[in-house]
């Protein structure tokens, strides 16, 4: 599966997934454009040599494009892309706020649309774009309706993007992971079998996949990543 003279940009970067999903594709030999909210990762030496650009706001298309412009004018052009940035929130409906709808729509959809569309400009026929869905979308519990909503916009997204670049053998696909073994999460769920979650290391392993000339078969699919949950 190796990357070898691929430049892949992979969005979130900074955070628990994003940097796993950087090492794996750094040890397949791809070159790395990490971008992220944040002006700078917390810990730099944990994405090794990938290129570093913080402070890009996904939800703002026009700064989302001149990132991109950016970069593949920096490696000569793109290949792959990876939507790792998003949100959480859990809230119920009766005593929440519509804002919060809006927020996890800015976060989980609009930014997923808006690196997809600035990467579209650069990637040639054959490239790859890897969303990242939630399983908890396929039918959401009590609390769970905008962040649900909004990564089923995701998974729907996924499907007609998919379509739409089967012309040009351009695949997209979408990973459905249950929780992440992640330090928030194990924070906010301290009682919880650690074990059995999905670790961010075994999704950067299917990511690479799809990203692989192995994976050009595939397109539209919405891969569930649920580890024993």
């Amino acid at each position: 599966m190796s990357l070898n003279g691929k430049t892949i940009a992979v969005t979130g970067a900074f955070g628990s997934l994003g940097t796993a999903v950087v090492k794996a594709l750094l040890e397949q030999g791809a070159t790395v454009a990490a971008i992220d909210l944040a002006e700078a990762p917390r810990e730099p030496k944990a994405l090794g040599a990938a290129h570093l650009h913080g402070g890009v706001d996904l939800a703002d298309a026009k700064a989302t494009g001149a990132a991109f412009d950016a970069i593949a004018s920096q490696h000569g052009g793109l290949h792959g892309l990876v939507n790792i940035a998003g949100g959480f929130a859990w809230e119920k409906v009766q005593d929440g706020s519509t804002d919060t709808w809006d927020r996890m729509y800015q976060m989980n959809v609009r930014t997923a649309v808006a690196a997809s569309q600035a990467a579209l400009r650069h990637l040639p026929d054959g490239g790859r774009i890897v969303n990242i869905g939630a399983n908890g979308a396929l039918k959401a519990g009590a609390g769970m309706g905008a962040y649900a909503a909004s990564k089923a916009g995701v998974m729907r997204f996924t499907e007609a993007l998919a379509e739409e670049l089967k012309g040009r053998g351009i695949t997209v696909n979408a990973l459905l992971p249950s929780i992440i073994d992640t330090p928030a999460n194990r924070t906010d769920m301290p009682d919880a079998d650690f074990s059995a979650w999905v670790q961010p290391a075994q999704l950067a392993d299917a990511i690479v996949f799809l990203l692989s000339d192995k994976a050009s078969a595939i397109t539209g699919a919405l891969v569930p990543v649920v580890g024993r949950v």
